[in-house]
């Protein structure tokens, strides 16, 4: 039932933090407390048969708290934060439609800002973006940069890689504006409540290794055939992932098992480190500690 006439409806809840803080555990708690459903807000869970390397919850650990938004692409297709912006607000409102809780999970920072936050997104254009994608290989990406911080200086100092350089220029040479307005504003587009996992990073440190260790028994170089065979390589953003990356080259020859294992270690803590700069920034959530055994009954009192 939707929730009683002139009641408010209660704020959106988002679970936020670093890879390997517990995020999933804690929105299935919340949920089952709350009479919740789970929103994933973690890029690389859209995609089926990416189980091992996401480290995505199972059937079971959901304890029959509905997951919306999960395996929901193939890994051929490339993720959209702006169709996601659509999709993830359309599922919102028909989870409060129905009077339940909505809860966000995940570690996707621009993802998770965009479900929350007041947040325009630019249009695309494939020729434009083709066009400047074949003149950065002809030219190199030094000169896209040049260009870039003639028209957007912000944005130039901000990017680095070649992808988000074309964005940035794709943007400006569609809109007229900088990419850099587009940025998104601290502006909630609806009341929202954020809980932040707060960890001990030596702690967690470990802890990344430990559970790349068990995804390699529990035979991640197997999924990542599998999913080869599904056209991983051609997915501009499964194939970057965490873990995938590392042990196509395996595949390849180009890497031993053990080599691989490791540098997903240590590309898996560099994306914590990312993640908790990006979080830490945002003075709206509310931090606890993972390890709190009062976890749930804090998490319970802020949303």
């Amino acid at each position: 039932m939707p929730f009683p006439p002139g009641e408010a409806t209660p704020p959106v809840i988002a679970v936020v933090g670093p890879t390997g803080s517990g995020k999933s555990d804690l929105g299935v708690n919340l949920a089952l407390a709350l009479d919740g459903e789970v929103i994933n807000a973690d890029a690389m869970q859209f995609y089926r048969g990416m189980d091992i390397g996401t480290a995505k919850i199972s059937v079971d650990e959901r304890r029959g708290v509905p997951h919306h938004l999960l395996d929901t692409m193939d890994v051929t297709q490339e993720a959209s934060v702006a169709d996601f912006q659509e999709e993830c607000r359309a599922v919102i409102g028909d989870v409060h439609s129905r009077g339940k809780r909505a809860i966000l999970v995940g570690g996707s920072g621009l993802y998770l800002r965009a479900a929350l936050d007041v947040l325009e997104f630019p249009g695309t254009d494939p020729v434009l973006r083709k066009r400047l994608e074949d003149e950065c290989e002809a030219h190199g990406l030094a000169l896209l940069r040049a260009r870039l911080e003639l028209v957007d200086p912000v944005s130039a100092a901000r990017v680095g890689d070649a992808r988000r350089v074309i964005r940035a220029l794709e943007v400006h040479g569609l809109t007229g504006r900088p990419f850099s307005s587009f940025m998104p504003q601290r502006e909630y587009f609806q009341p929202a409540v954020q809980i932040g996992l707060s960890v001990d990073r030596e702690e967690l440190r470990e802890r990344l290794a430990v559970r790349v260790h068990r995804m390699v028994g529990d035979d991640l170089l197997g999924e990542v055939e599998r999913l080869d065979g599904q056209g991983l390589r051609r997915g501009k953003t499964a194939s970057r992932a965490l873990g995938y990356a590392q042990f196509l080259k395996v595949l390849d020859g180009e890497s031993q098992v053990a080599a691989a294992a490791e540098e997903t270690i240590v590309a898996t803590r560099q994306f914590a480190r990312r993640q908790l700069t990006w979080f830490r920034a945002d003075p709206r959530i509310g931090w606890l500690d993972w390890r709190d055994p009062d976890l749930v009954a804090k998490a319970l009192a802020l949303a």
